[in-house]
């Protein structure tokens, strides 16, 4: 039997295991993407390595999220990682370039290469046939160190595309339709490979949308083909030579499929407060919408944006709509400024932003109290926007900017004029703002600015767990809730001691006082605990409060593997009732814990309810080993 495109990619890469799902891996990385929110955190781990330079074939440093600089503590981060890419043989993307993603879509991506990033949504790259997996910045380090990254075989899941879509349907539908299929916990411990006729009638920025937004399915990744459509793209962007045709054996195994009919897709969008929340436009009905706001990572692209344009050019906004547009790199802006599209935006009454984030991450444009905002983001997690009281709708760009004209959610296809977009046959190609490292690293002076503290390293694991249940939360709770993300926190994102403050902050505003109180504890968790984010800060928090672990019925992968790289072990519930006999304050106790890592059981005793249950742990060799040194560093240091 044949290979898929993930299982070829991935046996091409193999350096240990078995290539059989759900057995522990580890593979090469060719490329890895940080970003300043989470690539402070990853460079002062690389530090700690003690590693003279990147041993990838190439590292970039981007600049995007923390960009509202009403302190020093973004412009001196950034002046930090600056510093470091220079030192250790990175390429740094100076603020103003763009949102990593779509930049590192145009400038780097490459075919058949593995790449992970700093960030929950790197397999954006996966529009190009490339295997990219979002990871930790711990994880990010090492491999930019020279090592291997270790996660599960995944299985894979062929997503078969019949048809075309329809006018004003577009790749953001694709992906919702998916989210409403699977949810946001159905694609864990899977890639989500797409194929089927339908596939050549995407560009790659819309691939790229498809891939962005599939990181809201939990998945290990997503990934096209690398076709002629590929090959177009790549030729456009000046980078043919790296191109390569990828594609699955005619008779390639999957784990599991699923079909959409592009034609019959309509107009969807994502209610609040979940990517999977999907319902037609239509049938949700003509709600008042307050702000609209078009960008970020999933929808900046020159041809979303020109479309935009088209929709906008001669309309004006409605007067009670605030419509934010955010191009996602400055080729995007430049390129739209010379051929006039940025005209027919601003004079629609459009606010332009710059290449960045920005609200997606909730740096700004935060709605008003109670309000209804459409968001061409990917997620619309609660508290995500900056305002609690906000509904947030995740909607394509023309959903958006067809509603930002009428002042109310409405159905694109009611809009008659032509929006017809054809890709440039060269893009404008200026990399004057990523910078190259120096020759020679040793002369280069790494800048530190008061706000960059250490980051919290545990110690070996005890034998004894004790603590107080500190929390108890629901299901699908998401790194933003464990450690929110705002325009008033992110330039803090190097001052681990200042941000525990603020873990749990949106849920119990009392949680840090609380761990400090009594010593740390346990987190108690629903199912799919830590979807979202990438962010390290959420494992990072905890454990500088003193957490020792976390009871769960399921954990998202990359928080899962967050909190095991930091020493603080992630236990699921043998018999999921048993999350029903824990109330918050009860005192928990685990015995015979290093014998119980080594044999996957674990027994923990309520000491307030008198009561023990099981718990579970799904571990490899290696973390249980790095659970016994507690954390990776630790682990490092020992196996040297």
């Amino acid at each position: 039997m044949g290979e898929n495109i993930a299982y070829k990619i991935l046996r091409k890469h193999l350096v240990e295991g078995e290539l059989k799902a759900g057995q522990p891996i580890a593979i090469k990385i060719d490329q890895t993407l940080t970003q300043d929110s989470t690539g402070t955190m990853a460079y002062l781990q690389l530090e700690a390595m003690n590693i003279k330079k990147v041993k990838t074939k190439r590292s970039v440093a981007f600049v995007d999220h923390n960009m509202l600089q009403q302190g020093f503590e973004n412009a001196d981060d950034h002046k930090f990682i600056q510093t470091v890419a220079e030192k250790h043989g990175i390429l740094f993307s100076k603020p103003g370039n763009g949102i990593c993603h779509q930049v590192f879509l145009e400038r780097f991506s490459c075919p058949g290469d593995t790449l992970i990033g700093s960030d929950s949504h790197t397999p954006t790259a996966g529009g190009v046939g490339m295997l990219a997996i979002g990871a930790g910045g711990l994880d990010v380090a090492v491999a930019m160190a020279g090592g291997a990254y270790h996660i599960n075989a995944p299985k894979v899941c062929r997503v078969n595309l019949h048809g075309k879509l329809q006018r004003m349907v577009a790749a953001k539908d694709i992906i919702l339709e998916v989210l409403r299929q699977v949810t946001v916990k159905g694609g864990v411990g899977r890639i989500f490979e797409y194929a089927g006729e339908g596939v050549k009638t995407l560009s790659v920025p819309q691939r790229g949308t498809i891939t962005n937004m599939g990181a809201e399915l939990g998945a290990t990744t997503s990934i096209f083909p690398s076709d002629e459509r590929t090959f177009e793209y790549m030729k456009a962007q000046g980078r043919e030579a790296e191109w390569q045709e990828l594609k699955a054996d005619d008779d390639a195994f999957y784990d599991e499929e699923i079909t959409i009919d592009l034609g019959k897709l309509k107009p969807l969008a994502a209610k609040p407060d979940s990517p999977d929340n999907v319902e037609e436009v239509e049938s949700i009905g003509k709600i008042k919408v307050d702000q609209v706001a078009i960008g970020s990572c999933t929808n900046s692209s020159y041809e979303d944006l020109m479309r935009v344009a088209k929709i906008l050019k001669g309309h004006k906004v409605n007067k009670n709509v605030s419509l934010v547009i955010a191009p996602g790199s400055r080729q995007v802006m430049e390129m739209i400024a010379r051929n006039g599209a940025l005209g027919d935006i601003i004079s629609s009454g459009a606010r332009v932003l710059e290449n960045a984030c920005g609200p997606c991450i909730g740096m700004g444009q935060a709605p008003g109290t109670n309000g209804i905002s459409l968001r061409t983001f990917n997620r619309n997690f609660y508290g995500r926007s900056g305002t609690l009281s906000a509904k947030i709708y995740l909607v394509s760009p023309e959903t958006a900017a067809v509603s930002a004209i009428n002042g109310y959610l409405t159905d694109p296809r009611e809009f008659e004029e032509d929006i017809t977009v054809e890709l440039p046959e060269k893009f404008i190609i200026d990399d004057s703002m990523i910078l190259k490292p120096a020759e020679d690293g040793d002369k280069v002076e790494i800048v530190r600015g008061p706000n960059i503290k250490e980051f919290p390293i545990n110690s070996a694991l005890k034998n004894t767990l004790t603590g107080k249940t500190l929390i108890k939360v629901e299901d699908n709770i998401t790194t933003d809730h464990i450690m929110p993300s705002n325009s008033k926190l992110l330039p803090f994102r190097s001052n681990i001691p200042h941000l525990s403050k603020y873990c749990f902050s949106t849920i119990d505003s009392e949680f840090s006082k609380n761990a400090k109180k009594f010593n740390g504890g346990f987190i108690v968790a629903g199912s799919n605990y830590g979807q979202g984010s990438s962010r390290e800060h959420a494992a990072l928090a905890p454990l500088y409060l003193g957490v020792k672990g976390v009871i769960a019925k399921s954990f998202a992968r990359i928080h899962k593997a967050n909190l095991i790289n930091n020493g603080i072990v992630p236990m699921t519930f043998e018999n999921e009732a048993d999350y029903d006999i824990i109330d918050k304050f009860d005192d928990l106790e685990i015995d015979n814990v290093l014998d119980g890592i080594e044999n996957g059981i674990l027994v923990v005793k309520n000491v307030s309810k008198d009561k023990t249950f099981t718990v579970k742990l799904d571990l490899a060799e290696r973390d249980k080993a790095i659970l016994r040194a507690g954390g990776t560093l630790n682990y490092a240091k020992e196996s040297r």
